[in-house]
């Protein structure tokens, strides 16, 4: 029996972060790029080519024994047709659509019994949700992308007119939000780290703390059973995020994502295992590794580009400053609001790991220079 190389489509940097434990357990990653300088076509064998091209899919599939995602946009023919062209792929078509389109996502959620908030598929005319509402592109969104608040009829007719059909929620005045992440194998294997607190910023998140230190134990346990049960009931093969509203004691699924997602990074320092070399476990179907915390809390901040354009100068200062802070640098070209790594932080005092996080996110984009 041979180590199995598994391909990844999409090169950014969740499957740069996929390269590591892939390395560590002997696993070939070969990624599907769209050029040479993407995230992980700098770390990992790839291949470029065009994502919608079930032809170029399946030829980069061909010496790959599993294959696995790194991004929601790929369209359900071309994951079909892998799947009709033999090779594994996880998480399958029939599961991956949660993901893909919120409309379907929120029709399970109310079929398993899970709390939505009140929502409808919107084409044209009067709503039975109260204004201000949210109205999200189905297809095709993230970090605040396809979304939008929405006052009056007049702005909705408006918008539906430019976009199409669209799902609609009410407007949650929600205390914080939060995600779980939860990982299931083919043999039915399954298991979730502790919810994290997402810091969000004009859609972006910016910060994330784990475990929630608001979220009561009751309320802890209650988030991770669900995403257990929404595992279960989507077939889920791989990491999940299931992102969730919390309303004082009470909770709303609000999104999911079938694979390593940005509210995860923390578990690479705070966790046994994080959820890339889950991930690779589970698509694998190798027996599932500890979700135990290393430490008292995790913070993990995402580094957006700014006004500086060299991130390798700012460590001098940073490491001086701070030794246990750990970095992730992504490769990518500075752009001014855009991910380019994060930094990570574990330790008892919470106060104290929050600020060293927040003034090396701030310093390695330039919002201070001391």
């Amino acid at each position: 029996m041979s180590f199995p190389r598994v391909g990844v489509i999409g090169a950014g940097q969740l499957a740069r972060m996929m390269a590591v434990p892939a390395n560590d357990l002997g696993i070939t990653l070969k990624v599907f790029a769209a050029n040479a300088n993407d995230s992980a076509a700098q770390v990992c064998e790839f291949v470029v080519g065009d994502y919608t091209s079930a032809a170029d899919v399946i030829s980069f599939s061909k010496d790959c024994d599993i294959i696995t995602f790194e991004h929601e946009l790929v369209p359900q023919r071309v994951i079909k047709a892998l799947e009709q062209s033999g090779v594994k792929v996880y998480p399958r078509s029939d599961s991956f659509t949660y993901s893909q389109d919120k409309l379907v996502m929120r029709a399970k959620i109310t079929e398993i019994g899970l709390p939505n908030p009140k929502w409808e598929r919107y084409e044209g005319g009067p709503t039975q949700i109260s204004y201000p509402l949210i109205a999200k592109s189905p297809v095709g969104g993230y970090d605040g992308r396809g979304v939008w608040v929405i006052n009056s009829g007049n702005e909705l007719a408006e918008l539906y007119k430019n976009t199409g059909v669209l799902l609609l929620e009410e407007k949650l005045n929600f205390d914080y939000e939060i995600s779980v992440m939860v990982a299931r194998s083919a043999h039915d294997q399954a298991a979730t780290w502790p919810a994290t607190l997402t810091v969000q910023k004009d859609g972006i998140c910016t910060q994330t703390i784990t475990p929630a230190p608001e979220l009561s134990k009751e309320l802890a346990v209650k988030v991770q059973s669900a995403a257990l049960e929404i595992a279960q009931a989507i077939g889920l093969i791989g990491v999940m995020a299931v992102e969730i509203f919390i309303v004082g004691s009470d909770f709303y699924i609000n999104e999911l994502a079938l694979r390593p997602h940005n509210s995860g990074h923390w578990s690479i320092e705070g966790c046994k295992t994080s959820q890339f070399e889950q991930h690779l476990r589970a698509i694998l179907d190798l027996p599932l590794g500890s979700t135990e915390l290393r430490a008292k809390y995790s913070v993990m901040g995402n580094v957006l580009g700014g006004e500086k354009s060299d991130m390798y100068r700012p460590y001098l200062h940073l490491m001086a400053r701070t030794p246990s802070l750990k970095f992730h640098q992504y490769g990518k070209e500075v752009r001014p609001g855009r991910k380019i790594g994060h930094v990570t932080l574990c330790g008892e005092n919470l106060l104290e790991l929050q600020q060293e996080v927040e003034h090396a996110v701030d310093y390695m984009s330039g919002v201070i220079d001391e």
